[in-house]
């Protein structure tokens, strides 16, 4: 068994309001024996365009960074950062979940694949990720102490073949960071976090932004962590807040051999990432 929890946060463009409000979780999350933790998408920083520029910091570097390793290292937990503004080499600016180890070194990193370009009927209406984020180029997983971490963030949840990837590639959790919408997530965020368990037959740990976050901006909560046969394993629907539970790697491992999906796989698919201009 592994304990793990989850953050659920109302995050702003201030980031040291947003550290406070981790540092604090994290604290409680400490002392129930949360061995790894997840925060939601936009987690430090939750805001315009303006603020990701202002706020992005190169990869292990900056005071942000700094912070979320000294919180890793102090708490002695695996840390997964839903997501931070990265700016990458070229100087664009990637939203990147970390993942940060219970020394406070940045284990691995994660841009996401999926843009949110959508139209959604709510206040904000039109949402344009590509204007701000660079979309990344890779799957990631990392082993931890716990197993092996396949790492998602948000929209990404409902493009099945990146999930599909994750388990071929020997995941036995999936994270699912996440700033829903509330329009979005009361029509399919728990659905489709059911279905992605249950397809992969992986534990699933998605946490999320709860709230109105500025005039035009709210979140759905909901976060959740959902064993490998598509059950909820505990929720926090509204508020902010801390989930823990303890979740046991050996059910994947028993229901892979009742079911066996990937031995009965009638076609094969070579996963191919499309390079966007």
């Amino acid at each position: 068994m592994a304990t793990v929890g989850v953050v659920q946060m109302c995050s702003g463009a201030d980031p040291e309001q947003n550290l406070q409000q981790l540092r604090r979780s994290l604290n409680g999350l400490h002392l129930q024996g949360a061995e790894l933790v997840v925060t939601p998408e936009n987690a430090i920083v939750f805001g315009t365009a303006k603020d990701y520029e202002l706020y992005a910091e190169p990869l292990n570097s900056g005071p942000i960074q700094s912070e979320l390793k000294e919180m890793a290292n102090h708490f002695k937990l695996w840390l997964v950062v839903g997501s931070v503004p990265i700016r990458k080499s070229n100087g664009e600016i990637a939203t990147t979940c970390l993942v940060i180890d219970d020394k406070g070194e940045i284990r691995a990193s994660y841009e996401k694949l999926h843009m949110f370009d959508v139209e959604v009927e709510d206040k904000h209406h039109s949402y344009r990720e590509s204007d701000i984020f660079e979309a990344g180029e890779a799957i990631k997983l990392i082993d931890t102490p716990l197993g092996k971490v396949g790492l998602s963030i948000c929209y990404d949840v409902r493009f099945p073949q990146l999930y599909s990837e994750l388990r071929r590639q020997g995941a036995d959790i999936i994270v699912v960071p996440a700033a829903f919408t509330k329009v979005t997530g009361r029509a399919h965020w728990e659905v489709l976090l059911r279905a992605r368990a249950i397809e992969t037959q992986c534990w699933v740990i998605a946490a999320a932004q709860w709230g109105e976050h500025n005039s035009e901006r709210e979140t759905w909560g909901h976060s959740m962590i959902i064993d490998p046969w598509g059950n909820i394993d505990i929720e926090q629907k509204e508020g902010t807040g801390v989930l823990v539970s303890d979740i046991d790697i050996k059910m994947s491992n028993s229901i892979r051999q009742k079911m066996p999906i990937t031995e009965h796989v009638r076609f094969e698919t070579n996963i191919k990432l499309i390079k966007k201009n």
